[in-house]
Parts: structure tokens; C-alpha cells; sequence
């Protein structure tokens, strides 16, 4: 909605902010920052001037501030994508861009970047993050930063600290020890804190030493503050508050969302007059708040006090830079005999098969999934780019859908208008829905989110009916799926066709607070449409096997309906293998979507969903010529890597997905992507298998400092492809290793590192030089024996030519955490240092003596 600022006196601009909180707020007001009025914004006092600033959900793009009718955006690559580039310089891009779109949503924060450890392929939210390394991580992450904070919109780092799985993700304690919290999981924070200075932090749902981070003082205080000097604006996750008094006094400024549960006037005035709450200390936290707000409001009084309208901003300019950083991230896994580039003097026929070749997996789900404002299949993007004299066929191969695909595209209201009907209906005492409906609106989706839209007036409880003409392009058994979080039932035709309403079983839809899919098979008849009514009510029902409604507020409300055609899975395999044994080369796009990778659930397995599997092998076997492009955001299962000629790890792209595989399809592009993280051969190589769910409140990590390519080079276990690893067009060879003498002064510490890189192919090329420092074996405590310290990309090399990289390393490089004095320090001795193209492939070594040591506490 408009925002009612526009008009506002703007005197808070130059307001004395400690003057305000000692004098002219009362008490109440306070309170009232400390918590938001709804999901998206910060409490106003228009007494006064005192504004609301906005914020939205990130990282890889800014959806605004509305799931149920969404402002289209921009969608840029994941985070592991952003890892992959291992190019800061372009990810400071990134974070401009990301930047004017928060701004064109009215918003002056965005919720982002996501920088935690990838402890396990596994985790729900392992796509936002960059890596799995903590030095790769915190350089991403402090670019990211930098950029967006350039146009003036504050970055929420997160989250703080150890939201590393989602798996009881409320209750969960981080059981793990002080040098691997330094050294591993503070350390991307603390990068970014150094570099970058993040104007806000958002802390994580879980537990550390016991106590939930947005409760504990030793994080926020003791490192965030005091350590680290970080004097911005600390925030909950959403609903990741736990109490009144506990954390306000450990340092939490602003419980989100809105209305608060425990920031309530009369629960925090209990606190204050029992003494469980210091005024200095409510003061503090409201003092945070509105240097933080000021701070925003300064930087954009043209976004704070604008018309609060949400835009959608497109050009070819950013549609081709989305399109360069999506392809700059993919990474080229395998090329047996050179078979990519695709070009016309080596194929005439391709067949593109798999469940994600024709869908638009843009992100993965939950908080980073948002409405693009266009999107281009794989399927699409290669025939629109495809060389004239190559013909393209499609077969669909197998599913792999968690859910069944949304059918917006499908519908259209009784009027033609694409979409269907949203209705709101209030009820009456005895539970009945009023005749007229409270408010309707178009809804361009068929996943109806109502977490931060509710229409005013609306009783406490309501109902939705939403009504459309569903129709199809092809006579067929159709299969629709029904998904809710509260009650709903399905009618097609006047005909109740699935009932979700009383009888529930329990799925993790809406983060564990809905239900699985019930399904049902209706034949449709192609072009001729068929009337689609979802009732939806928000009273929760009780579950199959639980004996009364749950006293748990009902947080989320929402349905998803779905439906595809019903195939027979045996004949469409079939038919994929004969088209195969006809054609010159396949593409076979396989993957994940945003209901199998996602906020609120961990995935099960790390095989690739329905029989992707069984389809990719039985291809490569009817033509080795078989090409699999993998839409993850993390590691997945190849049991048929031998099998295969090619294979391209493309992450989630963003809006231009299609154009980017296509442009290293048919070698527009050169790959340069590099893995930011251990691809392993089976679950049970992985450092945390075993330890990587919540038992009994807690959460071991007893793999220590042994995360992704540190466990495998430490205990010898061959990784199926390991981290940094990537593959081009082109060969590179490295020469000439320089190591600088160690220069100690003071506290600081620095070594320059040089050699050269040679293109030895024919095509021009980029390649990422990686330099690791491995610590002396006597005088530390145990170790891993190689850790990422520096890297730097050289980008489009031509063929023959060399390049010189320069690296400088500074006292961090040779840093570890001293449990017994709470310092940094670095030791003297011998330390190696090797330069290489991943982890387990080291093409030059050598070595640096440090004279004396240095210890320090903070950055």
C-alpha cells in the first residue's frame, strides 16, 4: 500500500536521537520500536516524525513485500552460485544491482546475504549460502555487502551464528567446540564485519552453549559488540524470539515479525517493574533502533518518504548481466572426448529430455524464492540460441516433482482475466460464512501465501474461496494435488474431488506447519475448461492421530494447488531411450526444485527425486553421447558419472537459467565456474553424517574442524569431485612461484605471494588460482593441513598468453584460535604454502618462515 510518510514532516532527519529516547518518547512508544507492526516494516511514531523503514527477503534477488500478490523481481543465481564464480569483484556487482531493486520495492533493508557453513550437502537453505569454506564465504560475503550497502540499502548478514540445518531448527543446540565456532562458522561474519561492516544482523532460530542466539549476551555482547566493534541494529528471525526480558538484555534491538508475541506493552512493562528490565537497558536497544532508521532514512528520504509503491524494474542491460553471472557460475564437472561445445560440425539432432528441462527452477524455496519478472527454460533458452542446421527434439523423460506443478499458467477467472478469483469471507457466531465476501482480488498464482496480506476487517475467524476455469492443451488423465496449511477441500465442476479438511496427515509444507499433497486423477479434455473452486479456511484442524487442535498459534496460512498430466512412467522412459539411440548427442536437464530444497526441511537423501537416476543411466546407455545438466544447490548423487560424456553443475540461475546453460552449451561462453564446496561419491563420506540432525535438543558437530575438503584430504576419502575443482575449454599451466619474506609490524603480519598462469589452449579462458597454507606440525593444536587463504580469478585469458597473479596473506592466513587465552594467534614456524586449481589437484608449493608470533583479540 502507499505509504502515508510521503507527506511527513522529514525533521527526524536531523533529530537528536538520545534526546528523543530520554525525553520525549514515553514508554509505550519505546516498547512499541522494539517490536513491528507487521511482517515488512519498522514501528512509526507519527507524534513524532519518527518513520517507517521497510525491509525485504534476499539473497539472490528482493520479492518485496507481499507472498500473496507479489511485485515481480529480478532473480539472480543462489548463493552457491555466487560461490562458485570465485569472483568478489563481480558479486560487489551483484549486491549493487540487489541494491536499486530493494529500492525500486520500497525497501531500504534487505534480508541478506546468507552466509553459514555447509556442514552437509543436505541441509534445507544449503543454496543460500556460498560455500563451505569460511575464508571463501566471508570474502563472497563482504562483496555482496559492499555493493548493496553502496546504493544506500543496509545489509542483514545472516544467520547468527550456526543455522547450519533445519532439522528442529527452533530448539536445536549447536553443540560445538570454541576454535571450530571461531574458525569456522564466526569466521565469515567476522570477514564481513572487518571488511564490509553490515549495518544489521539477524540472528539464528537455534541455540548456542545452550542458550538461543537471540538471547545470548556472549554472542551479541561479548563478540558482536565489544570484539568486533559492530554497532548497527540486531534483529530476531522471524518468529525467533523466545522471551521478553531475556532478550532484550542480551542485546536483541527488534523482535520480527509483527505484531510481536513478547514485545506486548503490558509484558514488557511487567519486566520493567519487576526489575527483570532496566530502563538503561529498553533505552540502548531503542536507541540502536532509531540511529539504525535515521541512518536508512538519511541514505534514502526518497524511498522512506516516497509513495511506497512496489516496482518491477527490467532492462536488456540487467537481463544481460543476470545472464553473465549465471553463466560465469556453472561449473563443468566432466567433457569425456571433448564433447562440449555442442557445434554444428559435430551434431545434427539433440534430444533434450528430464523434468527440468521445460520448467523454470529459478531458486530454491522459502525466504530466497520470489515472483520473477520473466524467466527462460533450459528447453527454451537452447532452441532460442540453438546453430541454424541443428534440429531439437523434447521428451519429458520422467517427473521429479515433490509437489505438483503450479497451474497459474493454466487459469483464468470467469471474466478471461489470467489467474483466479481470491475472495475473503468473514463469518458469524455460529462459524458460517457471510453471503457477501469481505474483499476480492486476482491472483496470479496458485500457491496462496497469507502470511504478511490479510485484508482489513477480516474476523478472527474467515474463509477464502477461490474460483477459476482451468484448461489444458492436451485430452489426458490429469492429476491435481491439494496442499494446505489450515483447511481446504477442491471442487472441479461442482464436484468435490479432494477433501483436506477434517482428516489431515502432516507434511512440511509451509515449514512443517501444513500438510502432504492429496491427490486425485480427473480426465480433461484439451481447450475445454473446467470450473476450479478451493475453499480454504483458517481454523487448523486436528491431525490423523492427535486428539485435539493444536494450542500453537497458527503462524503460517496458506494452499497450493498443483496438477500435471498423469503419465504412464515405464512408456515415457521407453520412448526417451528410443528417440535417444536416433539422435546425435542428449541433454538431459535433471535436478531439484524449490519443494525439495528449501527453508523448514532438510532433504532426505542425496539421490537426484523420482527416477532421474534409472532415466540418465538408461540414456547413457542407449548413446554415450549423453550430456546431464544438474539444477542443484548443493552436492547430489551421480552413480552413472562414468557413464556419461558431459556433465554441467548449474546451481539455480535465477531468471535467465535457460540463456546461461545455452551459452556454455554451444560454447558462447567458456566455464569457469569452481566448485565452493565437496561433491562426495556416497552420504556416508560427509563430515557431519551421523551428527547432522537434532537428538534430544542438540546438535553435535563432531567433525570439529574437519568440514568439506579438510575431512576428505585429512582422512583420505577421494571426494566424487572436489572443492574448487571445475573444468573449461581450455587448459592452464602455473609457473614461477614467488614467496615474499614474512613482514611483521606490530600486530600486523603480511606475505606476498606471485607466479604466473598460462592459457595453454585455443580458446580464450578463466581460470581461479587457489592458494592454501598448511600450519607447521609442532606447536599447534591439531590442524587441518589445508586451508583456502587467498584465490584470485583470472578471467578471459587469451590463448597463449600468461598472466601474473598477485596475492597477499595477511596475519588471518596463519591464524587459529587459542582456547587457552580466548586470542587469535599465530605461532612461529614453517608454514607451506601451495597454490592450486582445487583442493586435491596442487600444481606449486612452497613455504614461509614466521620469526616470532602475534597474538590479538577482536578483528
Amino acid at each position: 500500500m502507499p505509504n502515508s510518510w510521503a507527506t511527513m514532516d522529514r525533521s527526524f532527519l536531523q533529530a537528536d536521537i538520545t534526546s528523543l529516547v530520554e525525553k520525549s518518547l514515553t514508554i509505550n512508544e519505546k516498547i512499541s520500536l522494539l517490536g513491528a507492526p507487521n511482517w515488512w516494516n519498522t514501528t512509526a511514531i507519527p507524534r513524532l516524525n519518527i518513520p517507517s523503514v521497510r525491509m525485504s527477503d534476499g539473497p539472490n534477488g528482493v520479492r518485496g513485500s507481499s507472498q500473496f500478490i507479489a511485485v515481480p523481481a529480478q532473480c539472480l543465481p543462489c548463493g552457491t552460485a555466487m560461490g562458485a564464480t570465485f569472483n568478489p569483484d563481480l558479486i560487489r556487482k551483484v549486491g549493487s544491482l540487489l541494491g536499486e531493486e530493494a529500492k525500486a520495492k520500497s525497501s531500504v533493508i534487505l534480508l541478506a546475504p546468507t552466509c553459514n557453513i555447509q556442514r552437509s550437502p543436505l541441509g534445507g537453505r544449503a543454496f543460500e549460502s556460498f560455500s563451505e569454506d569460511p575464508f571463501l564465504s566471508g570474502t563472497m560475503a563482504a562483496a555482496y555487502v559492499s555493493g548493496l550497502q553502496s546504493q544506500g540499502v543496509s545489509a542483514t548478514i545472516k544467520h547468527f551464528v550456526g543455522n547450519d540445518q533445519e532439522h528442529e531448527r527452533t530448539a536445536a543446540d549447536s553443540v560445538v567446540s570454541d576454535r571450530a565456532l571461531r574458525e569456522l562458522y564466526l569466521y565469515p561474519f567476522m570477514l564481513t564485519q572487518k571488511y564490509a561492516s553490515p549495518g544489521a544482523y539477524m540472528t539464528s532460530y537455534g541455540r548456542i552453549h545452550g542458550t538461543h542466539c537471540s538471547e545470548n549476551s556472549w554472542l551479541l555482547q561479548n563478540i558482536l559488540r565489544n570484539e568486533w566493534k559492530f554497532s548497527g541494529l540486531i534483529i530476531s528471525d522471524w518468529y525467533g524470539t523466545y522471551s521478553i526480558d531475556g532478550a532484550i538484555n542480551a542485546g536483541l534491538d527488534l523482535e520480527m515479525p509483527g505484531p510481536p508475541r513478547f514485545r506486548d506493552s503490558l509484558l514488557v512493562n511487567h519486566c520493567l517493574t519487576a526489575q527483570k528490565i532496566q530502563l538503561e537497558t529498553l533505552n540502548k536497544r531503542v536507541t540502536n533502533l532509531l540511529q539504525f532508521v535515521q541512518q536508512q532514512a538519511r541514505r534514502n528520504p526518497e524511498v522512506v518518504y516516497g509513495d511506497g509503491i512496489e516496482r518491477t524494474r527490467d532492462s536488456p542491460e540487467m537481463r544481460a548481466f543476470g545472464r553473465s553471472v549465471a553463466s560465469e557460475s556453472i561449473v563443468l564437472l566432466k567433457n569425456q572426448d571433448k564433447l562440449l561445445p555442442l557445434t554444428l560440425d559435430k551434431v545434427k539432432t539433440i534430444l533434450v529430455v528430464g523434468p527440468n528441462a521445460k520448467q523454470t527452477i529459478i531458486s530454491g524455496g522459502g525466504s530466497a524464492a520470489l515472483k520473477p519478472s520473466y524467466s527462460i527454460s533450459p528447453y527454451d533458452g537452447l532452441v532460442n540460441s540453438s546453430p541454424v542446421g541443428i534440429e531439437i527434439a523434447y521428451t519429458v523423460g520422467c517427473y521429479a516433482h515433490k509437489y505438483l506443478p503450479t497451474l497459474e499458467n493454466n487459469l483464468q477467472t470467469h471474466k478471461g482475466e489470467p489467474g483466479w478469483l481470491c475472495s475473503f469471507y468473514n463469518h458469524d457466531k455460529d462459524d458460517q460464512p457471510l453471503p457477501e465476501p469481505l474483499s476480492s482480488v486476482i491472483v496470479n498464482d496458485t500457491r496462496i501465501k497469507l502470511v504478511d496480506f490479510l485484508p482489513p476487517g477480516l474476523a478472527p475467524l474467515w474463509s477464502v474461496k477461490l474460483t477459476g476455469r482451468l484448461t489444458v492443451d492436451k485430452t489426458a488423465p490429469f492429476e491435481l494435488g491439494l496442499t494446505v496449511a489450515g483447511r481446504a477441500r477442491l471442487w472441479v465442476n461442482g464436484e468435490m474431488t479432494i477433501d483436506n479438511w477434517d482428516h489431515q496427515t502432516p507434511g512440511d509444507f509451509f515449514y512443517g506447519q501444513g500438510t502432504i499433497e492429496e491427490k486425485a486423477v480427473i480426465d480433461l479434455t484439451a481447450h475445454k475448461p473446467v470450473d476450479i473452486l478451493v475453499e480454504f479456511n483458517n481454523r487448523p484442524p486436528p491431525r490423523d492421530g492427535e486428539t485435539n487442535v493444536s494450542s500453537q498459534p497458527a503462524l503460517m496460512r496458506g494452499v497450493r494447488l498443483g496438477g500435471c498430466e498423469k503419465i504412464d512412467e515405464e512408456g515415457e522412459i521407453e520412448k526417451a531411450v528410443s528417440l535417444a539411440k536416433d539422435c546425435d548427442v542428449v541433454v538431459f536437464v535433471a535436478g531439484l526444485t524449490p519443494e525439495w530444497e528449501s527453508e523448514g526441511f532438510d532433504r532426505p537423501t542425496l539421490d537426484l527425486p523420482g527416477r532421474q537416476h534409472e532415466v540418465i543411466s538408461r540414456l547413457a546407455a542407449a548413446n554415450p553421447k549423453t550430456c546431464v545438466v544438474i539444477q542443484a544447490g548443493s552436492a547430489t548423487s551421480m552413480p552413472w558419472v562414468d557413464s556419461v560424456a558431459a556433465i554441467l553443475q548449474t546451481w539455480y540461475l535465477g531468471n535467465e537459467v535457460g540463456n546461461a546453460i545455452a551459452d556454455i552449451v554451444w560454447g558462447n561462453v567458456n566455464p569457469s565456474g569452481r566448485l565452493p564446496l565437496s561433491f562426495p561419491v556416497k552420504i556416508e563420506d560427509t563430515p557431519a553424517y551421523l551428527n547432522d540432525k537434532c537428538e534430544n535438543g542438540k546438535i553435535h558437530y563432531r567433525e570439529d574442524l574437519f568440514v568439506g575438503y579438510k575431512h576428505y584430504h585429512t582422512r583420505k576419502i577421494q571426494p566424487l569431485f572436489a572443492f574448487g575443482f571445475g573444468l573449461s575449454y581450455t587448459t592452464f599451466s602455473f609457473g614461477n612461484l614467488s614467496i615474499s619474506e614474512a613482514n611483521i609490524d606490530h600486530a600486523n603480519l603480511r606475505v606476498h605471494i606471485s607466479h604466473t598462469l598460462r592459457n595453454e589452449g585455443e580458446v580464450a579462458g578463466s581460470a581461479v588460482s587457489q592458494v592454501y597454507v598448511g600450519y607447521p606440525p609442532e606447536g599447534i593444536p591439531t590442524t587441518p593441513e589445508r586451508q583456502l587463504r587467498a584465490f584470485c580469478k583470472a578471467s578471459d585469458l587469451l590463448p597463449g598468453a600468461t598472466r601474473t597473479i598477485d596475492v597477499e596473506l595477511d596475519r588471518n592466513a596463519f591464524a587459529f584460535w587459542d582456547v587457552g587465552t580466548n586470542t587469535w594467534r599465530v605461532a612461529p614456524g614453517k608454514y607451506l604454502v601451495e597454490i592450486g586449481s582445487s583442493a586435491d589437484n596442487i600444481h606449486l608449493r612452497g613455504e614461509v618462515e614466521l620469526v616470532k608470533g602475534l597474538s590479538w583479540i577482536g578483528l
